[in-house]
């Protein structure tokens, strides 16, 4: 998770929009852009956000 950004808000927005247009699923991106899936929903949680599979978002 080197190459994402640290600020939660920032990560948030990315993830998000890279999700949108670019993937169907949060499995999808983790394999693609080689992040660790759970780190990254802890990291988002730690914010306050959580993933949903039927919107394809954290929120």
């Amino acid at each position: 998770m080197n190459s994402l950004p640290n600020d939660p808000m920032m990560l948030l927005s990315m993830i998000n929009m890279k999700l949108r247009d670019n993937y169907e699923s949060l499995d999808h991106l983790c394999d693609d852009m080689n992040i660790n899936k759970q780190e990254l929903c802890q990291k988002l949680a730690e914010a306050g956000f959580e993933y949903n599979e039927t919107t394809n978002k954290f929120w």
